[in-house]
């Protein structure tokens, strides 16, 4: 009997240890990775302008697609993306898989579908219509297709290079798009299995089966797969030639297996989303934070191929000499916090980066520092020459493993000798003349004739951003000139910084457009003037954005509204003041003006540090109440989760600094501003085997204001800390709370630093 029963127990006990095993293991195998936490849809509805692409791509890797569709709403895909060379740019190719008879074969195909799922390392859709499962993982410069075929008819694959040729025999397939007169894109591609026919498609004719190529605008090559059910197709992109991009795949991807991409794919996201873990928090919060960093890595792109890269700048091929070569980064958005974070999670990434900047300017004909650099060169968009920002906040931050000299050299070019004026790559106008001489750009009254035909007839003079965006450049340059021991540039720098001064309307306390003559434009509305976009004197923003765009003299600003009590007035009035007109009359004229909170808008870049500016005047619990308040407004995880364009990493940079606490208002000064972290826990790689934590005891949706702090150990009572402070690793530890603490960092001598008022 006690050998029956202890069989009993033994046999008890180990079916206790199978159950508690397998739940284990069902609960392990369950838990949320950090790349579960990110959704590619978030913002996929734009408020008014353009939406959020949800993109599928390694870290800024050559190669990333997303669908080819308006937006979310869209129940229509047209064809499949092979590789989309710009950010926000179309596919260059298209896939179509069909099933049916020849008289149905396009170059590209509408496809109704259903059931998609997108990550950042698998695609995944059924072409509801048709039939058809489609399965997409990426790799650096390949990716791998796999189309399912559910009727039983004659399946075909066509392959459109949009512009240019595409050609096969036997299972492999070439081609190349044209995307300008310099700059190719070539694709080499494999089938696992071998076609029984090759056809040329031109628009709505059948398919001539004579013919192996297709070249042409809209020309496309048919494979004719007969009755196979599933067919996998692995290929690679290159911008040098058909045979760089057979050795990026063959280098890249060995297998059809979709599943094994997507699974190193996947791993390479854990490993990258890691550099920061957050603790505390909602789902939902985390869905946004990692979703955000996300984003923060769909550009620059490595364009180097084994050792060599194609450069639009001089349409040349180079070796890259070990550096790798980054391109596709429009500055005036990524300047203000992608570099800056880049710096803290990915300082070798971001010495690349500046080096490429530097290569551009070497290569290009007048060797100016690019200012929007894509893969076709420098499309040269906005206003301002903010690589100056971006290269001396990486210097001064101690990633000096660049030539600052040769940059200096090509930051000052771009600001002395290239034309200020929006959207133009030209030399100096008269209307940079009379600036130099006069220190102001001069403005147009609202009907008046433009009298400089260099003047973009839609941009228009922009006259007040291109002012207040030159002065901070003019900052940073000044700050490179005394490192590198140029006095006089310095001294000349350093007084066109505070050009801003010169359309400051002391009577309104906004910055203000004047006509040649000196005298301010009348009559002026500082909500509604300047046109479309307000660009005859703004630029997508209004007056009351640009009211406080003076980044890197925050200092000088309070000043000049009379002190920090008037400055806190103008900042709290910035979030209260009406629209005054209804939405459709307001977003009319001002569209990029989205993400409204009273005159201030989330949606657009030059709003970013506003929140922050409370700290320089003595307020650092208002500065935690707007951000939370924003965050929680604006960035949410749903579709329309975004409010205004997401250009490449410019606002989601924002979401990640601010969720985690702190935001860089001045790039280009080594300091950080103190925010409200929404997580009780954060841990940040810095790369170098050091980590910067923050611990926000209590952090909660309510317990959002600082009651003290400390900072690597020693009571902390300033809203503000520097960058050698946490740059071999540190701790800040706050105690939050739900009622704002009207003595913790308030202190006039503890203000975040910034340059100082001009001596008058």
């Amino acid at each position: 009997m006690k050998k029956t029963h202890n069989k009993r127990l033994i046999l008890l006990g180990s079916l206790c240890c199978f159950v508690l095993t397998s739940m284990f293991c069902q609960q392990r195998s369950t838990k949320k990775e950090l790349v579960d936490y990110v959704n590619p849809y978030i913002g996929n509805i734009s408020h008014l302008l353009v939406p959020t692409y949800p993109t599928v791509h390694l870290p800024n890797a050559m190669l990333r697609v997303y669908p080819e569709r308006s937006d979310a709403t869209s129940d229509l895909l047209y064809g499949l993306p092979v590789a989309v060379t710009s950010h926000r740019g179309a596919s260059a190719f298209s896939l179509s898989p069909l099933q049916g008879n020849q008289a149905h074969i396009f170059p590209v195909k509408n496809y109704s579908y259903d059931l998609e799922k997108i990550t950042p390392h698998r695609y995944s859709v059924f072409l509801d219509e048709d039939e058809i499962q489609v399965e997409f993982a990426p790799s650096y410069q390949s990716g791998i297709y796999s189309f399912t075929y559910k009727k039983a008819e004659n399946n075909f694959l066509v392959i459109n290079s949009r512009n240019g040729y595409v050609a096969s025999e036997n299972n492999k397939i070439k081609g190349c798009q044209y995307l300008d007169d310099k700059t190719f894109i070539y694709m080499y591609g494999e089938l696992d299995k071998p076609s029984f026919k090759v056809g040329k498609v031109t628009g709505e004719e059948a398919p001539d089966f004579s013919q192996n190529k297709a070249d042409g605008e809209n020309a496309a090559l048919v494979l004719d797969l007969g009755t196979e059910k599933k067919v996998t197709l692995r290929y690679g992109i290159s911008f040098i030639s058909i045979e760089q991009a057979q050795k990026n795949l063959e280098r890249e991807i060995q297998t059809y297996n979709v599943d094994d991409i997507s699974r190193a794919g996947r791993e390479i996201w854990n490993k990258t989303l890691n550099k920061i873990q957050v603790k505390g928090g909602t789902e939902d919060q985390k869905n946004v934070f990692y979703t955000s960093l996300y984003r923060t890595y769909e550009r620059m792109i490595n364009i180097s191929e084994d050792g060599r890269y194609f450069s639009a700048f001089d349409g040349q091929i180079h070796t890259d000499g070990g550096t790798p070569f980054y391109t596709d980064d429009w500055i005036w958005d990524t300047y203000r916090a992608t570099h800056p974070l880049r710096i803290l999670i990915e300082p070798k990434k971001e010495i690349d980066m500046i080096r490429s900047f530097i290569r551009m300017a070497q290569q290009s004909p007048h060797q100016w520092m690019p200012t929007f650099p894509e893969v076709t060169g420098d499309s040269h968009r906005m206003n301002g020459n903010h690589a100056v920002a971006t290269i001396w906040d990486a210097y001064c931050k101690g990633l000096t493993d660049f030539n600052l000299s040769q940059a200096y050299h090509s930051c000052r070019g771009a600001i002395t000798e290239k034309t200020l004026l929006p959207w133009k790559k030209d030399s100096l106008t008269e209307l940079d003349i009379f600036y130099q001489e006069h220190g102001y750009f001069p403005s147009l009254r609202e009907n008046e004739e433009e009298t400089c035909s260099e003047v973009h007839s839609y941009e228009r003079r922009q006259s007040i951003s291109v002012i207040l965006g030159n002065s901070y450049d003019n900052w940073c340059l000044a700050q490179i000139a005394q490192s590198l021991g140029h006095k006089e540039d310095y001294d000349r720098f350093m007084k066109m910084s505070y050009s801003y001064r010169n359309v400051y309307n002391k009577k309104t306390g906004f910055f203000h457009p004047r006509d040649s003559k000196g005298d301010f434009i009348e009559p002026f509305d500082y909500r509604y003037s300047g046109g479309m976009g307000a660009r005859n004197y703004y630029g997508e923003n209004n007056g009351w954005i640009y009211r406080w765009d003076v980044q890197h003299n925050p200092a000088d600003l309070i000043n000049l509204m009379g002190g920090a009590d008037n400055f806190i007035n103008n900042l709290n009035q910035t979030f209260r003041e009406p629209l005054g007109q209804s939405k459709f009359d307001f977003y009319s004229h001002l569209p990029d003006h989205t993400g409204n909170v009273g005159q201030f808008s989330m949606a657009n870049e030059p709003s970013l540090h506003i929140p922050y500016l409370y700290n320089y005047a003595g307020q650092p619990w208002m500065t935690q109440k707007r951000i939370r308040t924003l965050l929680n407004q604006w960035f949410r995880n749903d579709l329309m989760g975004v409010p205004g364009d997401e250009d490449g990493g410019g606002m989601s940079a924002f979401v990640v600094f601010s969720s985690m606490g702190f935001y860089p208002v001045t790039p280009g000064s080594p300091s950080y501003n103190i925010g409200s972290p929404i997580f009780e826990n954060i841990k940040i790689d810095l790369g170098n085997g050091a980590i910067f934590e923050i611990i926000a005891h209590n952090a909660s949706d309510d317990n959002k204001y600082i009651q003290s702090a400390k900072l690597n150990g020693k009571l902390w009572d300033k809203p503000w800390f520097s960058h050698d402070d946490i740059k071999n690793g540190g701790k800040l530890e706050l105690v939050m709370g739900d009622k704002a603490s009207h003595s913790w960092g308030t202190k006039a001598e503890n203000v975040p630093p910034s340059a100082q008022p001009l001596n008058e």
